[in-house]
C-alpha cells in the first residue's frame, strides 16, 4: 500500500490524484472489513472563504461530497464551526429543560439533579472536548442556567452562580477546561 505524505498539497488535480487510492484500500476492506459505499462521504476540509474544490472520489461507484457528516454522534463541518452540531444539541437540550419542567412538581430537588445529570448532563458532556470552545456554545450555557433555574425553582433573571454551587454542578466552560 502506498504510503501517505505529510506535505499539504495546493493544487486540486494533484490532490485529486493523490486522494483516490481506493484500489488499495478496498483491497484491504475486501479481505479485512466491508466498507459501505452508500455510507462513505467526501468532506473536503477548508476555510469558510474558500471556495470547494470539486473532487471525484470512487472505487466501482462515486463517493458523494459533502458539507456536513454525522461521526459517532457529532455532526461535523466542512469549517470545524460545530454550528450543526450545536443547533441539534440545543434542540435535544431544550427538550430536556421541557421534561424537567414537566416533572418537577413531582419530584424533590435532589430527584432533579439526578435527572439532570443522567439527561441533560449526558448530552452537554458527550464530545465537549471537540465543540466546546466554539464561539457559538453560549446557547447552550443560556440552557444549562435555564434547567438550574428550573430544578431551583427560581426567577429567570436570577444568577444561577450560587444554584450552581449548591447543586455541584459545573458551568459549560468549567466542564470543558477539566475535559
Amino acid at each position: 500500500m502506498e504510503h501517505w505524505r505529510n506535505d499539504t498539497n495546493h493544487n486540486p488535480d494533484d490532490l485529486k490524484e493523490d486522494i483516490n487510492v481506493f484500489d488499495n484500500i478496498s483491497i484491504w476492506f475486501n479481505s479485512n472489513l466491508s466498507l459501505n459505499f452508500d455510507k462513505t462521504k467526501c468532506l473536503h476540509f477548508r476555510a469558510k472563504n474558500s471556495s470547494p474544490i470539486n473532487i471525484e472520489i470512487g472505487y466501482n461507484t462515486e463517493i458523494n461530497n459533502s458539507s456536513q457528516t454525522k461521526f459517532l454522534g457529532l455532526i461535523i463541518d466542512y469549517t470545524l464551526s460545530w454550528k450543526s452540531h450545536l443547533v441539534h444539541l440545543i434542540n435535544k437540550l431544550s427538550m430536556a429543560c421541557y421534561a424537567i419542567r414537566a416533572i418537577k412538581h413531582y419530584m424533590s430537588q435532589k430527584s432533579l439533579r439526578v435527572i439532570y445529570s443522567s439527561y441533560f448532563q449526558s448530552i452537554v458532556s458527550y464530545g465537549i472536548i471537540f465543540w466546546g470552545n466554539s464561539s457559538i456554545n453560549n446557547n447552550i450555557f443560556r440552557l444549562q442556567k435555564r434547567v438550574i433555574r428550573i430544578i431551583m425553582n427560581i426567577r429567570s433573571m436570577d444568577f444561577c452562580t450560587e444554584q450552581l454551587k449548591k447543586l455541584q454542578i459545573l458551568p459549560l466552560q468549567s466542564q470543558y477546561i477539566l475535559s
